[in-house]
C-alpha cells in the first residue's frame, strides 16, 4: 500500500488546491470528501472515487476495504492529514472524488415531480442547509439557478453532511432552467414579496417547482413574471425578508404536506 508521510509531496499539494481553489477543482474534475459518512453517501450517490486517504491511528484496513472498489488507497501521516482536514473533528479519512457535470438533461424526475429551485444563492453555508431540507423532505431533485459558488465546495460539502450527494442536482441559466421547467409542464411558483398570494393557498398536488432567491435582492424579474403563481410567507416581525433555508423549508414542507408526506 502506498504511503505519504511528508505534506511537501507534490501529490498532497495538488490536494491542498482542491480544498482552495474553485478552479483547480474545474481543471481536475475532482474534488475532495472528508468523513466516513459522506463518502459512504457519495458512493451511494454514484460518485466515482478516485482516491482514499486514511490515518491508520484512527481508521482500519477493514474499514477502508468496504469503501475502496477500485480506487486508489494511500495511508497518510498525521502531519499530512492535519494540512488536507477540512473539519475541526477528526476522522481520520478523506476521498478524492470527480465532479458531475449537473446537467438539467441528466434530471430523472417521475410523473409527479416536487423540485426546489435556489437562484444565485451564495454562501455555501445556506445552500448546504437547502440540501439538508430538501434530502429530509424527500425532493426529486434541486436545481441551482445561476449558481453563484463552486457545487463542491468544501464548505458546502461540510455543511450539507453529505447531502450534496443524496440530492439529484443540477444547474443552469434562470432562462435555462424556466425553460426546462415550461417544456415538462412543471407549475412553478416563486417566493417573492411582488405581486405574490400567501404561499399555503396555492395547489402544490401537481408537478411543483419552488423557487426561492437571495435574501437580498430576491428572485430576478423572470421568475416573477413566468411564474404560475407568485408566494409569499407571511410575517408578522419588523422586517420582511428570513434566511433562505427557513423560508425553503417552509415551502417545501408545506407542499409535503399537502401530498400526504
Amino acid at each position: 500500500m502506498k504511503q505519504i508521510s511528508s505534506s511537501q509531496n507534490p501529490f498532497v499539494k495538488s490536494l491542498m488546491q482542491l480544498q482552495e481553489k474553485a478552479k483547480a477543482r474545474k481543471q481536475s474534475g475532482t474534488f475532495l470528501i472528508e468523513g466516513m459518512r459522506e463518502i459512504e453517501l457519495a458512493i451511494k450517490g454514484k460518485y466515482e472515487i478516485e482516491t482514499i486517504l486514511f490515518l491508520p491511528e484512527l481508521v482500519s484496513e477493514t474499514q477502508i476495504k468496504k469503501l475502496s472498489n477500485n480506487s486508489e488507497v494511500i495511508e497518510i501521516s498525521k502531519e499530512v492529514y492535519q494540512k488536507l482536514a477540512y473539519r475541526d473533528t477528526t476522522e481520520g479519512i478523506l476521498a478524492v472524488a470527480k465532479t458531475k457535470a449537473l446537467q438539467l438533461s441528466d434530471l430523472k424526475l417521475p410523473e409527479n415531480p416536487l423540485i426546489l429551485v435556489m437562484e444565485a444563492i451564495e454562501k455555501p453555508g445556506n445552500i448546504g442547509a437547502v440540501l439538508r431540507t430538501c434530502d429530509a423532505a424527500n425532493v426529486d431533485a434541486v436545481i441551482i439557478a445561476n449558481p453563484k459558488t463552486d457545487l463542491y465546495n468544501p464548505n458546502i460539502v461540510r455543511s450539507s453532511v453529505g447531502c450534496l450527494f443524496t440530492n439529484q442536482i443540477a444547474t443552469g441559466t434562470t432562462e435555462e432552467v424556466i425553460d426546462f421547467l415550461l417544456k415538462n409542464n412543471i407549475n412553478f411558483y416563486s417566493a417573492t414579496l411582488q405581486n405574490s398570494t400567501s404561499y399555503h393557498t396555492q395547489n402544490y398536488t401537481l408537478p411543483t417547482a419552488l423557487a426561492v432567491g437571495t435574501e437580498a435582492t430576491g428572485l430576478t424579474q423572470l421568475w416573477r413574471e413566468k411564474a404560475t403563481q407568485n408566494i409569499i410567507i407571511p410575517m408578522q416581525g419588523e422586517i420582511d425578508s428570513m434566511n433562505v433555508s427557513v423560508a425553503a423549508a417552509i415551502l417545501i414542507f408545506e407542499a409535503r404536506r399537502q401530498r400526504g408526506f
